[in-house]
């Protein structure tokens, strides 16, 4: 999350100044509610998550030390709020599914791997790709969708996605790399299909 152009004053906030909490909520709203959408995919539930984000946010803030950024504070809340709300819908689930000690030490391997460069770039920013990758980012066992969102969505750096998870960096870069790769493995049955169907159109 880009922190906003017009700095939002911590110490207005912790000494309880709406105006400025109203600012804050104004500017990373749009974020925090993508953040819970993607990891949920439900409207109502992110809407929940963004609602519960702030109000924790307003009830602690006077907590806040300011040792990571306002911006990582807050995916911090809203990453904690995703998680319970994932734990209370699904039982199996336990955040302790997304601790570094639960982080299996063998190596990923895709199954396969496409070559994606012939297609063109169009290809990729279509309504259709982007569902895909909707989906497919729904498919990340949760402590893998939760960094991927973080670092290749939100643009969050590596150190800030550790802060916001409580992760050390080795854990982020094990996690993300795994997401990546189990993206690319899906996502090559999609576009391995556009490439066999474009070959085709051009042998007409």
């Amino acid at each position: 999350m880009v922190e906003s152009k017009t700095e939002i004053s911590v110490e207005a906030l912790r000494s309880g100044n709406r105006e400025e909490f109203a600012r804050m909520v104004d500017a990373y709203s749009g974020p925090i509610y993508r953040l819970a959408l993607k990891m949920l995919g439900i409207p109502a539930d992110a809407e929940d998550v963004l609602q519960n984000t702030f109000l924790k946010a307003f009830q602690h803030v006077k907590d806040f030390e300011g040792r990571s950024s306002l911006s990582t504070w807050l995916y911090r809340i809203a990453s904690n709020e995703a998680l319970m709300l994932i734990r209370k819908k699904r039982p199996e689930v336990t955040l302790s599914d997304i601790s570094p000690e639960n982080d299996d030490n063998s190596d990923y391997s895709p199954a396969q791997f496409i070559d994606w460069h012939p297609l063109p770039e169009a290809e990729f920013l279509s309504s259709e790709s982007q569902s895909i990758m909707d989906s497919a980012v729904q498919h990340l066992p949760e402590n893998q969708r939760i960094v991927f969102i973080l670092r290749d969505i939100e643009g969050l750096s590596i150190q800030e996605t550790g802060e916001a998870l409580n992760l050390s960096e080795a854990a982020v870069k094990t996690r993300l790399l795994r997401a990546r790769l189990r993206l690319r493995e899906e996502l090559s049955v999609y576009y391995g299909e556009r490439l066999k169907k474009g070959e085709k159109n051009e042998r007409g």
